[in-house]
Parts: structure tokens; C-alpha cells; sequence
């Protein structure tokens, strides 16, 4: 028996996503719950390239806006809250749509991802960020390295508190985090999903990448940060650990010019596409949307993809009946 039905939108940054899902949304009565780490966060609208409530054409979003910049997120919240919006969604009668480009938010859901998480602070977790106060955040990455490599490969030495996690999973159960992963992504879906990678080729999205920043600073970024700065966000908060805070934050501190700053968001959102993408090769029935196979027109990728929905879900020509 199928589950119930689960549309997946991803790719890389600057691909499109967001453009396009609200199309789809619109195509398949829908609604979007963001797979996005920033964009849980109110006042961070800029950096995060956040939908705006314009940009929604009325289709209800999920996951956005929800939070404080000082407080916490991470995936065992984002499963937590997915699900119940899911579950909502669900009670609508409507479809609904996972959107965006965090490729272990969407996995943690698909695959229902047992993550152990320990709700209390251990002594272990507290020597652990004692040693990044005082070794550095890539010293401890070092440590993940020795014994998880493949762990080490997929978590950024700036992303402290995964590090952590590895390394704290891996002294508490002797497992390393990265087999246990693997183990879980193995589970099938308990949804009837449809999994789709909108992307384009990378001079295109290197090239939309340069731009989004040139806009991004624009529109104002270094004043986003200098307001959340006020507000008491600090540079270990988990929301100052997304691309672009973290490089105008040192802009801020005068360790660098805003030229250098700007230089660096760039390089590493490339990077951070080039990752992605690593990413979303590795996961299972996924369909590629390249968008120059398709000439770069909107209503070709989403009939296409409206198409592999309805045929996945046996209802080719039965769009008013869908899901029901």
C-alpha cells in the first residue's frame, strides 16, 4: 500500500527553487514547507534570500519566519516541526511541497531519520566545545577526521555543532555517525514521494550566485547583521552561522574590508552549490530538472514535473481527484 504523497523540490542555491515551487504549488494544490536552516529565523530576510510575502501568491508557507535569531535550530527541531506541518497540510486535503536546498532536512523526513539525539548537554558535549574555544573549529574537524573521515568529508569544519555531534555520537555508542546515517537513508520512504533537482549548468549558477550577493548587499546585508548584532545574536549563535552573516560579521569586527567579505560569500556559496549538488547524486529516485535541457522555459519544467507527479501517483489525467 502507498503512502501518502510528498513532493520534494530541491538544487542548489540560486537555482530557481523558489520561483518554481510556487508554481507547482499552484499546479498540484499544494502547500511549501521550507527545507531551509536560515529562513526559520524572523529578521534575517536579506541573507537568506527569504520568500517574500509578495513573492507567495497566496500559497501558505511553512517553517519560515518562525523563530528568534537567538535561539536555537537544528534538524531534530526541523523533523519535529516538518512533520507537524506535514500532518496539517495533510488535514487540508492539500499535497505537500518540501522546498529548498538542505538535503539532510529533506532526507531526516523522507527517510523518518532516527537521529539519537541526546536532549541534555553531556560531559562529553562540554569538553567538546571547550576544546573548540580553545584548539579552534578546525582542530576539532581534525578529530572528526581521525575517526570518522566520511563524516568529516560531509560536515564543514565551520559547523562546530555537528562536528560535535559526530564526535559525541561516535564516544557515546563507539559507531561512527556516518555509517549510522547511511543506515537510516537505506529505510524507504514512508511517504509516495516524488523527488525532483531543479539545476543548471555551473557557469549559470556561479553566475546567479555573484549576482544574488551584489543584491544581497544592495539591499541592505550589512545592516541586517549590524540590527541582529543589537538584537544579541552572537558570532556562536547557530543563526550567524549561515553564509553571508558570518563573513559581513568579520566585516563588522574590522578583520576584514567589505571587498573581502564580499569575496568570500561568493567563494564559498560556490562552494556550498558545488556541495549540494555531492549531495543530491548520492540520494536515491531522484529526477534531475537541468534547466538548459529544458531552454530555460518555466511552463516546460513544470509540466514535466507535474507530469512524472500524476504518472508516479497512477493519475494521469485525473488532476481534480488527485490525492483525495
Amino acid at each position: 500500500m502507498k503512502g501518502k504523497p510528498l513532493i520534494i523540490l530541491t538544487g542548489p542555491t540560486a537555482a530557481g527553487k523558489t520561483k518554481l515551487s510556487i508554481e507547482l504549488a499552484k499546479a498540484v494544490d499544494g502547500e511549501i514547507i521550507s527545507a531551509d536552516s536560515m529562513q526559520v529565523y524572523q529578521h534575517m530576510d536579506i541573507g537568506s534570500a527569504k520568500i517574500r510575502p509578495d513573492e507567495m501568491q497566496g500559497i501558505k508557507h511553512y517553517l519560515v519566519d518562525i523563530l528568534e535569531p537567538t535561539q536555537d535550530f537544528n534538524i531534530v527541531l526541523f523533523q519535529q516541526y516538518a512533520k507537524e506541518a506535514i500532518a496539517e497540510i495533510y488535514a487540508k486535503g492539500k499535497i505537500p511541497i518540501l522546498a529548498g536546498g538542505t538535503g539532510f532536512y529533506i532526507q531526516s523526513v523522507l527517510y523518518d531519520i532516527d537521529f539519537h539525539e541526546n536532549g541534555q548537554d553531556t560531559a562529553i558535549r562540554q569538553e567538546l566545545e571547550q576544546i573548540a574555544k580553545q584548539q579552534g573549529a578546525d582542530y576539532l574537524h581534525e578529530m572528526l577526521c581521525q575517526i570518522d573521515p566520511k563524516a568529516a568529508e560531509a560536515i564543514h569544519a565551520n559547523n562546530v555543532k555537528r562536528v560535535i555531534r559526530a564526535i559525541e555520537f561516535y564516544r557515546q555508542t563507539g559507531k561512527k555517525i556516518s555509517e549510522h546515517n547511511d543506515a537510516e537513508r537505506e529505510k524507504q520512504s514512508a511517504y509516495d514521494s516524488s523527488y525532483f533537482v531543479l539545476t543548471d549548468i555551473r557557469e549559470h549558477l556561479y553566475a546567479n550566485i555573484d549576482k544574488r550577493v551584489d543584491k544581497m548587499i544592495e539591499e541592505g546585508l550589512v545592516d541586517e547583521v549590524k540590527m541582529l548584532v543589537n538584537m544579541g545574536c552572537k558570532r556562536d549563535s547557530t543563526a550567524m552561522q549561515g553564509l553571508g552573516y558570518k563573513e559581513i560579521l568579520s566585516y563588522l569586527a574590522e578583520e576584514c574590508s567589505l571587498e573581502e567579505a564580499v569575496y568570500k560569500i561568493k567563494r564559498d556559496t560556490r562552494h556550498f552549490a558545488k556541495r549540494q549538488l555531492t549531495w543530491f547524486r548520492r540520494e536515491r529516485n531522484v529526477i534531475w530538472i537541468e534547466k538548459d535541457k529544458f531552454a530555460y522555459d518555466d511552463e516546460k519544467m513544470l509540466n514535466y514535473i507535474t507530469s512524472h507527479v500524476y504518472k508516479i501517483q497512477g493519475k494521469h489525467n485525473e488532476r481534480e481527484t488527485m490525492y483525495k
